[in-house]
Protein backbone atom coordinates (compact mmCIF):
# COMPACT_ATOMS: atom_id res chain seq x y z
CA UNK A 1 0.00 0.00 0.00
CA UNK A 2 1.62 3.25 -0.84
CA UNK A 3 1.34 6.64 0.16
CA UNK A 4 -1.58 7.60 -1.44
CA UNK A 5 -3.35 4.28 -0.42
CA UNK A 6 -2.55 5.33 3.36
CA UNK A 7 -3.99 8.83 3.04
CA UNK A 8 -7.01 8.00 1.72
CA UNK A 9 -7.89 4.43 3.28
CA UNK A 10 -11.61 4.60 3.96
CA UNK A 11 -11.26 2.34 6.96
CA UNK A 12 -13.64 3.78 10.11
CA UNK A 13 -14.49 3.44 13.69
CA UNK A 14 -18.15 3.45 14.82
CA UNK A 15 -19.90 4.47 17.88
CA UNK A 16 -22.94 2.66 17.43
CA UNK A 17 -24.73 4.13 20.39
CA UNK A 18 -28.52 4.00 21.93
CA UNK A 19 -28.96 8.02 21.21
CA UNK A 20 -26.29 8.72 19.26
CA UNK A 21 -24.20 6.80 16.63
CA UNK A 22 -20.68 8.66 15.75
CA UNK A 23 -18.24 7.80 12.85
CA UNK A 24 -14.91 7.99 12.16
CA UNK A 25 -12.87 7.94 9.50
CA UNK A 26 -9.32 6.65 10.02
CA UNK A 27 -6.72 9.69 9.75
CA UNK A 28 -9.96 12.32 9.17
CA UNK A 29 -11.24 11.74 13.14
CA UNK A 30 -14.69 11.94 13.67
CA UNK A 31 -16.99 13.08 10.91
CA UNK A 32 -20.24 12.04 11.92
CA UNK A 33 -22.53 12.51 14.74
CA UNK A 34 -26.44 11.70 14.23
CA UNK A 35 -29.36 10.38 16.19
CA UNK A 36 -29.49 6.40 15.99
CA UNK A 37 -33.40 7.17 14.80
CA UNK A 38 -35.29 5.62 11.91
CA UNK A 39 -38.32 6.34 10.34
CA UNK A 40 -39.83 4.23 7.80
CA UNK A 41 -43.50 3.28 6.36
CA UNK A 42 -44.67 -0.41 5.94
CA UNK A 43 -46.53 -0.89 2.54
CA UNK A 44 -48.06 -4.12 1.84
CA UNK A 45 -45.45 -5.64 4.73
CA UNK A 46 -42.40 -4.01 3.34
CA UNK A 47 -40.02 -1.61 5.54
CA UNK A 48 -39.60 1.33 3.07
CA UNK A 49 -36.82 3.78 4.98
CA UNK A 50 -37.63 7.29 4.66
CA UNK A 51 -35.08 9.15 7.06
CA UNK A 52 -31.99 8.56 9.03
CA UNK A 53 -30.49 10.38 12.02
CA UNK A 54 -32.12 14.11 12.47
CA UNK A 55 -34.06 14.36 10.16
CA UNK A 56 -35.97 11.22 11.48
CA UNK A 57 -35.35 12.17 14.42
CA UNK A 58 -37.60 15.20 14.51
CA UNK A 59 -40.23 12.86 13.34
CA UNK A 60 -40.15 10.76 16.68
CA UNK A 61 -43.48 10.95 18.82
CA UNK A 62 -45.17 13.25 15.72
CA UNK A 63 -45.49 10.82 13.03
CA UNK A 64 -48.94 9.62 11.33
CA UNK A 65 -50.31 5.72 11.28
CA UNK A 66 -48.70 4.82 8.64
CA UNK A 67 -44.83 6.08 9.75
CA UNK A 68 -42.92 5.13 12.05
CA UNK A 69 -39.79 6.91 13.57
CA UNK A 70 -38.03 4.48 16.31
CA UNK A 71 -34.51 3.62 17.48
CA UNK A 72 -33.12 0.64 16.32
CA UNK A 73 -30.50 0.44 19.39
CA UNK A 74 -32.16 -0.27 22.70
CA UNK A 75 -30.09 -0.76 25.86
CA UNK A 76 -26.87 -0.71 23.67
CA UNK A 77 -27.37 -3.21 21.65
CA UNK A 78 -29.62 -3.81 18.33
CA UNK A 79 -33.25 -3.92 19.00
CA UNK A 80 -34.47 -4.11 15.59
CA UNK A 81 -32.22 -6.01 13.24
CA UNK A 82 -33.03 -4.96 9.79
CA UNK A 83 -33.77 -1.06 10.70
CA UNK A 84 -30.39 -1.22 12.27
CA UNK A 85 -29.17 -2.35 9.15
CA UNK A 86 -30.89 -0.09 6.70
CA UNK A 87 -29.10 2.44 9.50
CA UNK A 88 -25.76 1.43 9.93
CA UNK A 89 -25.95 1.19 5.84
CA UNK A 90 -26.95 4.92 5.54
CA UNK A 91 -24.00 6.18 7.96
CA UNK A 92 -21.59 4.23 6.14
CA UNK A 93 -22.78 5.24 3.02
CA UNK A 94 -23.10 9.03 3.88
CA UNK A 95 -19.24 9.42 5.17
CA UNK A 96 -18.04 7.20 2.22
CA UNK A 97 -19.33 8.51 -0.89
CA UNK A 98 -15.99 9.54 -2.50
CA UNK A 99 -14.19 5.82 -1.93
CA UNK A 100 -16.97 3.83 -2.76
CA UNK A 101 -15.07 1.49 -4.60
CA UNK A 102 -12.82 -0.32 -1.64
CA UNK A 103 -14.49 -1.98 1.00
CA UNK A 104 -13.76 -0.67 4.80
CA UNK A 105 -12.29 -2.29 7.82
CA UNK A 106 -14.67 -1.07 10.59
CA UNK A 107 -14.14 -1.45 14.21
CA UNK A 108 -17.59 -1.34 16.16
CA UNK A 109 -17.98 -0.82 20.13
CA UNK A 110 -20.01 -2.97 22.14
CA UNK A 111 -20.90 -2.61 25.32
CA UNK A 112 -19.30 -4.56 28.19
CA UNK A 113 -22.45 -6.96 28.85
CA UNK A 114 -23.24 -7.81 25.35
CA UNK A 115 -23.93 -11.44 24.53
CA UNK A 116 -22.28 -13.51 22.22
CA UNK A 117 -25.59 -13.15 20.07
CA UNK A 118 -26.17 -9.50 20.08
CA UNK A 119 -22.30 -9.35 19.53
CA UNK A 120 -23.15 -11.67 16.43
CA UNK A 121 -25.60 -10.06 15.63
CA UNK A 122 -23.67 -6.06 15.02
CA UNK A 123 -21.15 -8.33 13.10
CA UNK A 124 -23.25 -9.02 10.66
CA UNK A 125 -24.90 -5.49 10.28
CA UNK A 126 -21.21 -4.47 9.42
CA UNK A 127 -20.71 -6.84 7.19
CA UNK A 128 -23.79 -6.58 5.28
CA UNK A 129 -23.56 -3.08 5.41
CA UNK A 130 -20.44 -3.40 3.21
CA UNK A 131 -17.23 -3.95 5.56
CA UNK A 132 -14.40 -6.21 4.43
CA UNK A 133 -13.51 -7.27 8.12
CA UNK A 134 -15.75 -6.07 11.23
CA UNK A 135 -13.79 -6.07 14.53
CA UNK A 136 -15.38 -5.53 18.04
CA UNK A 137 -14.33 -3.37 20.92
CA UNK A 138 -15.41 -3.20 24.34
CA UNK A 139 -17.06 0.18 24.91
CA UNK A 140 -15.30 0.77 28.21
CA UNK A 141 -11.79 0.54 26.57
CA UNK A 142 -12.97 2.78 23.89
CA UNK A 143 -14.23 5.41 26.73
CA UNK A 144 -10.59 5.06 28.52
CA UNK A 145 -8.52 5.61 25.20
CA UNK A 146 -10.44 8.22 24.38
CA UNK A 147 -10.30 10.30 27.55
CA UNK A 148 -7.13 9.86 27.04
CA UNK A 149 -6.11 7.46 30.54
CA UNK A 150 -2.87 5.73 30.25
CA UNK A 151 -4.83 2.31 29.93
CA UNK A 152 -1.95 0.46 29.13
CA UNK A 153 0.31 1.14 31.88
CA UNK A 154 0.27 -1.65 34.94
CA UNK A 155 -1.71 0.59 36.96
CA UNK A 156 -5.66 0.61 38.07
CA UNK A 157 -7.60 3.28 36.35
CA UNK A 158 -11.87 3.20 36.44
CA UNK A 159 -13.74 4.47 33.86
CA UNK A 160 -17.63 5.31 34.17
CA UNK A 161 -19.30 5.36 30.71
CA UNK A 162 -22.52 6.70 30.54
CA UNK A 163 -24.70 6.10 27.57
CA UNK A 164 -28.10 6.47 26.24
CA UNK A 165 -28.94 3.24 27.31
CA UNK A 166 -26.42 1.48 29.48
CA UNK A 167 -23.79 3.24 31.95
CA UNK A 168 -20.13 1.07 31.72
CA UNK A 169 -18.07 1.04 35.08
CA UNK A 170 -14.69 -0.81 34.77
CA UNK A 171 -11.44 -1.26 36.24
CA UNK A 172 -8.38 -1.52 33.48
CA UNK A 173 -4.88 -2.17 33.64
CA UNK A 174 -2.15 -3.38 31.06
CA UNK A 175 -4.61 -2.27 28.31
CA UNK A 176 -7.49 -4.85 28.97
CA UNK A 177 -10.46 -4.96 32.13
CA UNK A 178 -9.82 -6.75 35.24
CA UNK A 179 -13.24 -5.98 36.27
CA UNK A 180 -16.43 -4.53 34.51
CA UNK A 181 -19.75 -4.84 35.03
CA UNK A 182 -22.94 -2.89 32.70
CA UNK A 183 -26.43 -1.44 34.38
CA UNK A 184 -29.51 -0.58 32.05
CA UNK A 185 -29.24 2.93 33.26
CA UNK A 186 -28.18 5.49 31.20
CA UNK A 187 -30.05 9.07 29.66
CA UNK A 188 -33.00 7.00 28.29
CA UNK A 189 -33.76 6.43 32.42
CA UNK A 190 -33.42 9.82 32.94
CA UNK A 191 -35.65 11.02 30.15
CA UNK A 192 -38.33 8.02 31.50
CA UNK A 193 -37.75 8.99 35.13
CA UNK A 194 -38.58 12.94 34.26
CA UNK A 195 -41.55 11.72 32.33
CA UNK A 196 -43.11 9.40 35.54
CA UNK A 197 -42.40 12.15 38.16
CA UNK A 198 -44.21 14.35 35.76
CA UNK A 199 -46.95 12.35 35.76
CA UNK A 200 -46.36 11.84 39.09
CA UNK A 201 -46.48 15.40 40.69
CA UNK A 202 -48.40 17.75 38.65
CA UNK A 203 -50.99 14.60 36.30
CA UNK A 204 -48.63 16.17 33.43
CA UNK A 205 -47.68 13.70 30.66
CA UNK A 206 -44.73 15.03 28.33
CA UNK A 207 -43.15 13.62 25.15
CA UNK A 208 -39.85 12.19 24.81
CA UNK A 209 -38.33 15.24 23.63
CA UNK A 210 -39.39 17.44 25.99
CA UNK A 211 -38.05 14.77 29.08
CA UNK A 212 -34.71 15.09 26.96
CA UNK A 213 -34.55 19.32 26.77
CA UNK A 214 -35.55 19.59 30.32
CA UNK A 215 -32.49 17.26 30.95
CA UNK A 216 -30.38 19.17 29.43
CA UNK A 217 -31.16 22.62 29.96
CA UNK A 218 -31.71 22.27 33.61
CA UNK A 219 -30.85 18.35 34.50
CA UNK A 220 -28.80 17.97 37.68
CA UNK A 221 -27.85 15.24 40.04
CA UNK A 222 -28.51 16.63 43.58
CA UNK A 223 -30.48 19.04 45.12
CA UNK A 224 -29.26 22.55 44.51
CA UNK A 225 -27.74 24.93 47.30
CA UNK A 226 -30.69 27.00 47.87
CA UNK A 227 -33.65 24.22 47.36
CA UNK A 228 -34.70 25.12 44.00
CA UNK A 229 -32.06 26.05 41.19
CA UNK A 230 -33.00 27.24 37.80
CA UNK A 231 -36.21 26.78 36.40
CA UNK A 232 -38.06 26.82 33.11
CA UNK A 233 -40.88 26.22 31.45
CA UNK A 234 -42.30 23.11 30.26
CA UNK A 235 -45.69 22.30 28.28
CA UNK A 236 -47.60 18.96 28.03
CA UNK A 237 -51.08 17.50 28.57
CA UNK A 238 -52.85 17.79 31.67
CA UNK A 239 -53.62 14.23 32.46
CA UNK A 240 -57.52 15.53 34.48
CA UNK A 241 -58.86 17.14 31.92
CA UNK A 242 -56.95 16.18 28.74
CA UNK A 243 -56.33 20.01 27.51
CA UNK A 244 -52.51 21.15 26.81
CA UNK A 245 -51.21 23.14 29.66
CA UNK A 246 -47.97 24.96 30.61
CA UNK A 247 -46.42 24.93 33.91
CA UNK A 248 -42.81 25.54 35.45
CA UNK A 249 -40.05 22.98 36.00
CA UNK A 250 -37.20 23.72 39.18
CA UNK A 251 -34.19 22.28 39.62
CA UNK A 252 -34.94 20.61 43.01
CA UNK A 253 -37.77 19.15 40.99
CA UNK A 254 -35.76 17.33 38.55
CA UNK A 255 -33.04 16.42 40.98
CA UNK A 256 -36.04 14.56 42.57
CA UNK A 257 -37.11 13.09 39.83
CA UNK A 258 -33.32 11.89 38.95
CA UNK A 259 -32.32 10.78 42.01
CA UNK A 260 -32.72 7.22 41.66
CA UNK A 261 -31.02 6.79 38.12
CA UNK A 262 -28.49 8.69 39.85
CA UNK A 263 -28.78 6.20 42.99
CA UNK A 264 -28.50 3.09 40.71
CA UNK A 265 -24.93 4.88 38.86
CA UNK A 266 -23.89 5.88 42.48
CA UNK A 267 -24.28 2.03 43.17
CA UNK A 268 -22.51 0.69 39.86
CA UNK A 269 -19.31 2.30 40.85
CA UNK A 270 -19.27 0.95 44.82
CA UNK A 271 -19.94 -2.31 43.51
CA UNK A 272 -16.63 -1.67 41.30
CA UNK A 273 -14.51 -1.01 43.92
CA UNK A 274 -15.47 -3.75 46.16
CA UNK A 275 -14.83 -5.77 43.12
CA UNK A 276 -11.38 -4.64 42.44
CA UNK A 277 -8.59 -6.08 43.88
CA UNK A 278 -6.83 -4.22 46.80
CA UNK A 279 -3.62 -3.01 44.83
CA UNK A 280 -5.63 -1.69 42.05
CA UNK A 281 -8.16 0.11 44.50
CA UNK A 282 -5.43 1.69 45.47
CA UNK A 283 -4.40 3.25 42.19
CA UNK A 284 -7.63 4.40 41.57
CA UNK A 285 -8.03 6.59 45.10
CA UNK A 286 -4.99 8.34 43.66
CA UNK A 287 -6.35 8.74 40.01
CA UNK A 288 -9.75 9.33 40.62
CA UNK A 289 -12.16 7.95 38.60
CA UNK A 290 -13.35 9.42 35.38
CA UNK A 291 -16.70 10.18 33.94
CA UNK A 292 -17.14 9.58 30.14
CA UNK A 293 -20.79 9.46 27.29
CA UNK A 294 -23.84 11.46 26.87
CA UNK A 295 -25.06 11.45 30.83
CA UNK A 296 -21.67 13.09 32.23
CA UNK A 297 -22.97 16.21 30.91
CA UNK A 298 -25.53 16.18 33.65
CA UNK A 299 -25.23 18.48 36.33
CA UNK A 300 -23.42 18.14 39.29
CA UNK A 301 -23.20 14.44 38.71
CA UNK A 302 -19.55 14.53 39.45
CA UNK A 303 -20.04 16.09 42.73
CA UNK A 304 -23.24 13.53 43.59
CA UNK A 305 -20.72 10.89 42.65
CA UNK A 306 -17.84 12.51 44.70
CA UNK A 307 -20.37 12.62 48.04
CA UNK A 308 -21.32 9.19 47.87
CA UNK A 309 -17.57 7.56 46.67
CA UNK A 310 -15.08 9.92 48.40
CA UNK A 311 -12.88 9.61 44.96
CA UNK A 312 -12.04 12.42 43.31
CA UNK A 313 -13.74 12.69 39.96
CA UNK A 314 -13.22 13.80 36.63
CA UNK A 315 -15.10 14.57 33.33
CA UNK A 316 -13.47 13.87 30.28
CA UNK A 317 -12.67 16.84 28.42
CA UNK A 318 -15.38 15.49 25.30
CA UNK A 319 -17.55 13.10 26.75
CA UNK A 320 -19.81 12.73 23.65
CA UNK A 321 -16.95 11.82 21.93
CA UNK A 322 -14.55 9.63 24.08
CA UNK A 323 -15.91 6.58 23.10
CA UNK A 324 -16.02 7.51 18.97
CA UNK A 325 -12.30 8.92 19.19
CA UNK A 326 -11.05 5.46 21.66
CA UNK A 327 -12.58 3.59 18.91
CA UNK A 328 -11.04 5.43 16.33
CA UNK A 329 -7.54 5.49 17.99
CA UNK A 330 -7.50 1.85 18.42
CA UNK A 331 -8.13 1.61 14.67
CA UNK A 332 -5.16 4.02 14.15
CA UNK A 333 -3.01 2.16 16.72
CA UNK A 334 -4.27 -1.35 15.76
CA UNK A 335 -0.86 -3.06 15.81
CA UNK A 336 -0.65 -1.76 19.62
CA UNK A 337 -3.88 -2.26 20.37
CA UNK A 338 -4.70 -5.54 18.76
CA UNK A 339 -4.94 -7.53 21.97
CA UNK A 340 -8.37 -6.09 22.58
CA UNK A 341 -10.09 -5.95 18.88
CA UNK A 342 -12.31 -8.77 18.45
CA UNK A 343 -12.23 -9.97 14.63
CA UNK A 344 -13.60 -13.22 15.35
CA UNK A 345 -11.47 -14.80 12.39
Amino acid sequence: MGLWGGLFSSDMAIDLGTANTLVYIKGKGVILNEPSVVAYHVKDGVKKVLAVGEDAKLMLGRTPGSIQAIRPMREGVIADFDVAEEMIKHFIRKVHRRAALSKPKIIVCVPHGATPVEKRAIRQSVMSAGARRAGLIAEPISAAIGAGMPITDPTGNMVVDIGGGTTEVAVLSLGDIVYARSVRVGGDRMDEAIISYLRRQHNLLIGEATAERIKTSIGIARMPDDGRGQAMQIRGRDLLNGIPKETEITQAQVAEALAEPVLQICEAVMTALEATPPDLAADIVDRGVMLTGGGALLGDLDLALREQTGLSITVADQPLDCVAMGTGKALEFEAQLRHVIDYDT
